[in-house]
Parts: C-alpha cells; structure tokens; sequence
C-alpha cells in the first residue's frame, strides 16, 4: 500500500557559486527541487512507499528529474508529455546585508497545463495520504483546477489529505491566494502553515496559539500546525495544542526546510506517532536539511532520532 502521494511541479535548480552574481556567473550548480517532491522525498527517508504525481516532458532534462526523485526512494507517477519544458529557478545566494535573490523561470513549463484526466490518478487509491501545497494552484488555471480535484477524490476515496499555505509572493497576490485557496480547505485533515502567510492570505493577525485554533475552528480542520521561524512551532490537534522549539544547526543552504519539516512530521503521523512526537522528528529533519545543499532532506532515522534525543547537541560527537 502506498503511504503517501504529494502532486505538484518540480524544477531544476540553478545555483552560483557562492559570492557570484547571476551578471557575473558562468557556471552553475544543478539541482532538483520542488515544493512536493521535496516532502516526498524526506518522508521516503523514513523508508515510506511514497508516490510523486505530476507532468513532465519526455526529454532529457524531464528524465532527469524523475531519475533523481527515484534514486531517493520516490515512485514517479508522472504524465509524460512532448510539449512543454521543465520549470527551473535560480538562486544567487547573498549573505547581509543583500540576502538572497530566487528567479523563477517556470513559464509555459509541462505542469502548466496539467490535466486531471491525463494523470495516473489510480496511484491515490488506497493510499494513506495525500499532500500538495499552495504552490500548485497558484501556477494556472488547469493546476488550481487539477489540485481541487486531486482533493475531492482523496477525501471521496477516504485519503487523508495534508496542504501547506505555502504562499510566494513571485506567484500570484494576497487577494488571488486567498480566494483560490479558501474553498479548498474544506477538503484538508493536516494543515501547515507559516504564521506570516496565516497573516498574509487568510487576514489571521494573531500570534500563532490563536492563529492555530482559528485555523481549526474556521476551516474545519483536524490538525494545524503553524510555524513560526526561529520560535518555533504549535500545533492545534482535536482541541490540544503541542509546542515545539526549533533545534540549533549551521546552515549550509536553507531552501526546502519547510519541505523537510512537513515530510518529517507526516512520516512520523504515518507511522503511528502523537503530535507532540511528530513535532520533535519534523524539526530535527528540519534542522539536518539546512546542514545539507540542495533542495531535499536526504537524512536517515537515526541521525534523526539522535538530534531528538540529544536536544540537538552536536550528534556527530
């Protein structure tokens, strides 16, 4: 039985040297990244049977995506098409006071005009879980159509469903958010989201305590989880609220953190542990991710279990 299956694009990743400007490069770093893969991808590390449904072109850089998600334990489940290209993104890195930029060149890519009919949508029955991200539906209308559909028939067929607010400004605006992504909510069990995108999208000005349980009581839902930055998180899970601090690391690249955290806390849920548990392993592979270049959280249990059970003291110790 498939545990897990998360939609959504994924790009190819363009990274400078560090201290190089894009006016300047003339060589990249090439990655695979994308919000869903990168979640499919850490819950596979706790040696889940995960499944990534999406689009790509039948061509040599389409093939490379589904070959790098494979080689870390994620079943591709993908249309394969002859039109269109792989999305990619560039990210310059920059330390203070510049900071870093992210480009985005997704544009008339393969997953842009997704259709439902076309996916291998068979893969979500009898599946335990599934999970996209605000991302997705803010990319056109074929995936905002695509992604409530994808909702609709997990909750018919009795799937959990899990979604992460995840708004980029790069996308689309507050308002455009917030009237695509309302109507869905009522189909999500497991809701992530940011304190500032709570703020952001949904109007919810409020310290993240409050912000959970507005979340649960507006829209119905059974878990929330609001995450805060370097304060931490909460969780709101039927009428109790769990904490949890982040864990102290040396970032070496903290793009996909938030993937690795949504992945680690629902491969912790799927395996039968309570919130305030999942918490602890969500952040410890949260942690480990930003210690790691490139998008994806390629840890193992038990370097997890050790940042958990040393408080996130150095493991390497």
């Amino acid at each position: 039985m498939t545990d897990l299956v998360t939609f959504g694009e994924t790009m190819l990743r363009l990274t400078p040297p560090r201290g190089r400007r894009l006016e300047q490069v003339t060589e990249f770093d090439v990655a695979v990244g994308g919000a869903e893969s990168n979640v499919a991808v850490a819950a596979a590390q706790f040696e889940h049977d995960v499944r990534w449904l999406s689009r790509l072109p039948d061509s040599p850089l389409g093939r490379r995506v589904s070959t790098e998600l494979r080689r870390h334990g994620v079943e591709p489940a993908v249309d394969w098409t002859t039109g269109g290209r792989v999305g990619t993104y560039y990210l310059e890195r920059g330390g203070k006071p510049r900071g870093a930029n992210v480009v985005y060149d997704r544009d008339r890519s393969a997953f842009d005009s997704v259709a439902v009919e076309d996916l291998p949508v068979d893969r979500l029955s009898g599946a335990k879980m599934f999970h996209t991200s605000g991302i997705t539906p803010g990319l056109s209308d074929a995936t905002a159509a695509a992604t409530e559909h994808l909702l609709e028939t997990a909750v018919d067929a009795g799937v959990r469903t899990s979604f992460d607010l995840n708004y980029r400004s790069k996308i689309w605006d507050p308002d455009a958010a917030r009237e695509t992504i309302e109507p869905l909510l009522s189909f999500v069990d497991v809701l992530f989201a940011p304190e500032r995108d709570a703020a952001t999208v949904l109007g919810l000005e409020a310290e993240a305590p409050t912000q959970a349980n507005r979340l649960a009581n507006t829209y119905d839902v059974e878990t929330v989880v609001v995450t805060r930055g370097t304060d931490g998180v909460v969780c709101r899970h039927d009428g109790e609220t769990f904490e949890q601090p982040i864990y102290e690391t040396d970032t070496l690249d903290p793009v996909g953190t938030g993937d690795a955290f949504v992945g680690g806390f629902l491969a912790t849920r799927l395996d039968g542990a309570d919130c305030g548990d999942a918490l602890a392993y969500a952040a410890a592979t949260a942690a480990l991710k930003r210690t790691i270049e490139g998008d994806m959280a390629l840890v193992s249990p038990k370097e997890v279990e050790a940042v958990v059970e040393s408080g996130g003291v150095d493991i390497s110790r």
